[in-house]
């Protein structure tokens, strides 16, 4: 029987990971993974400062899912196949400890994505895939007529080098310009066209930039014009602001803010327990308990020394003022810009670490079960590479472990 090839397109977690999974599940398949740069499993090596985000501690599917901006109904089937627990359980089995945060996110014990890497090189070499580097694919072409002797692709890389497969798994990434998929649609593939996801947002003239490196424990921050909004740390960063809320707030918005060009406006509840209806009685109270004392002195709501200073500020309130004195047009101004402060923003900034962008293979063109093309029998996909994109948190990389998996067992499956 002649030995059939896989060839999986991509050195991410996703290709890595489907085959690994192919090669240990059919032992007589022949898997060679090729990778376009020098570097393999870079977004695993940055993923969290470091230290790689495994997946993220959410052992409920309809719990998971609403992490997903596009793709959430498509992985909820995917996820009955191979979920975080599946994760978790891979990973200890070949010797990797995962530890949970407070906030979800799950790490190896060690605090090294090496730990990571290190494990599915272990895993290629003791299964035998085989590694092209600097090895970009170029065009595609497919045999859809194939006798039992022909391979059903054959791959055309850039230094004219050629390569048959017998299957073959896509899973190369998000790009950002639709241009950069034509290879795909060259093949009879649709694609929902690229935005970026996962950006932080640039207001410039503003004097808060000058606070870069302060953070809140809890802000809410809403699109204006729209009813899409995100809580959670928040990051002040010398061009504008960062940090969980903005980041999960750009995926959720990434279309409507491409249409936008980036330009918009946000307002921000810099104290989301509460409105501007609580927080008036509120300091109502507090200018009774804190009479005598300077407002610029006496902070109550835990706020940054600095950034408290920019409110004040911003409000026209002079600094040695007591609370007792503080004028009711001030108050108010204090109140509305705690509470709904509006800024304009004016471009974004790639989060570099956890770059991700929305878009890619249309889902309707993929069998969520096994992850092969609706259109072009034994074509794989995993990863960014399709539809789905996920929030920062781990969630990008449990769908590159779930697609990759689903991936491998399909076309395990296939095999004789």
């Amino acid at each position: 029987m002649t030995q059939k090839k896989l060839v999986v397109i991509g050195g991410g977690a996703a290709g890595f990971f489907c085959a690994v999974n192919a090669a240990r599940l059919h032992p007589h398949l022949k898997v060679i993974l090729v990778e376009k740069t020098s570097k393999l499993l870079s977004k695993v090596k940055i993923s969290g400062g470091g230290r790689c985000n495994v997946t993220h501690a959410c052992f409920s599917i309809s719990d998971m899912i609403k992490k997903y901006p596009r793709g959430a109904s498509f992985l909820k089937k995917g996820f009955h196949h191979f979920f975080t627990t599946d994760t978790i359980e891979w990973f200890e089995e070949r010797g990797v400890v995962l530890k949970t945060e407070a906030d979800g996110r799950m790490f190896p014990q060690s605090n090294t994505s090496q730990t990571i890497i290190d494990c599915l090189l272990t895993e290629a070499d003791k299964y035998k895939v085989e590694i092209w580097m600097n090895a970009d694919v170029k065009e595609i072409t497919t045999n859809l007529l194939q006798s039992s002797n022909e391979s059903a692709f054959l791959l055309t890389l850039a230094n004219e080098k050629k390569l048959q497969a017998d299957y073959l798994c896509i899973a190369s990434g998000g790009f950002p310009k639709s241009s950069q998929f034509e290879w795909l649609t060259k093949m009879g593939h649709t694609i929902s066209s690229p935005v970026p996801s996962l950006f932080t947002f640039n207001i410039p003239q503003n004097p808060i930039s000058s606070l870069m490196g302060i953070s809140v424990e809890n802000a809410t921050v809403k699109i204006l014009g729209t009813k899409l909004q995100q809580s959670g740390p928040m990051l002040i960063t010398h061009w504008g602001l960062s940090g969980p809320a903005v980041l999960k707030l750009s995926a959720w918005a990434a279309r409507e803010l491409a249409d936008k060009n980036y330009h918009f406006s946000i307002q921000v509840n810099w104290l989301p327990a509460f409105n501007e209806n609580s927080l008036k009685d509120k300091i109502q109270q507090i200018r009774f308990e804190l009479a005598s004392q300077k407002i610029v002195n006496r902070n109550p709501f835990g706020i940054p020394s600095r950034l408290w200073e920019y409110f004040l500020q911003q409000c026209g309130i002079d600094a040695a003022i007591r609370w007792a004195d503080l004028p009711a047009k001030e108050q108010y101004k204090l109140i509305k810009i705690l509470c709904s402060q509006e800024l304009d923003v004016k471009g974004k900034t790639t989060f570099k670490e956890e770059f991700v962008t929305a878009g890619g293979i249309q889902l309707s063109e993929i069998d969520v079960n096994t992850m092969q093309s609706k259109v072009i029998p034994h074509l794989f996909f995993a990863g960014e590479v399709i539809d789905v994109d996920g929030v920062t948190g781990g969630f990008n990389f449990q769908n590159a472990w779930t697609t990759g998996w689903i991936a491998a067992k399909g076309m395990a499956a296939m095999l004789p």
